[in-house]
């Protein structure tokens, strides 16, 4: 997997990137988080991360895009990328039964993301209907790992100002849940 070294700030070819990504760095850029970025072959599995993550120098969180079985209520959760998942010990946390992945239409829809791209910056582009849950684990980290909307670039910024600036800008709050690192069978 061919990985760029590793970059302060926006790239070089910002005229280039895709809107979503640019609106990415301009909010950044406006809101003063400074910012690491490395660009690299597209990473869609969190084993394609990993290498990603020696070069940035923080962990990439797991990124889950999560939905009721109606369809009418939409979630952003964000966790440690090597904890295990199970939705059933997600849904009691947040008192709603049958939860399951969005489609890649609703990710397109609420968070203008494709699969393997989805990010916390994805809620930027969010009106107010994805609610944003956040592992207890993750919350320690000095850094958050996340793609700019687009799986071929990774950024690192501390996650205090993820809290304190990035989500005040998109209008959301979150909420805290406690998930295990081990699952019982």
């Amino acid at each position: 997997m061919k990985i760029s070294e590793l970059y302060k700030g926006r790239p070089a070819d910002f005229a280039s990137r895709l809107p979503k990504e640019r609106k990415c760095y301009e909010t950044l850029d406006r809101l003063g988080i400074e910012y690491f970025r490395t660009d690299h072959d597209y990473a869609d599995t969190i084993e394609m991360c990993h290498e990603v993550e020696k070069v940035l120098g923080a962990d990439i969180c797991k990124n889950l895009f999560l939905t009721n079985r109606q369809q009418t209520e939409f979630y952003l959760l964000l966790m440690p990328g090597d904890k295990p998942f199970r939705t059933k010990l997600l849904s009691k946390q947040i008192n709603t039964a049958r939860l399951s992945f969005a489609s890649p239409e609703h990710m397109e829809r609420y968070l203008d993301i494709t699969p393997g791209s989805v990010s916390v910056l994805g809620l930027l582009n969010d009106s107010g209907s994805v609610r944003l849950v956040i592992d207890e684990d993750l919350l320690s980290a000095e850094h958050i790992g996340c793609h700019p909307c687009i799986n071929s670039s990774t950024l690192k910024f501390r996650t205090s100002e993820l809290l304190e600036k990035l989500l005040p800008e998109t209008g959301h709050s979150y909420d805290v849940v406690r998930l295990p690192w081990v699952i019982e069978e």
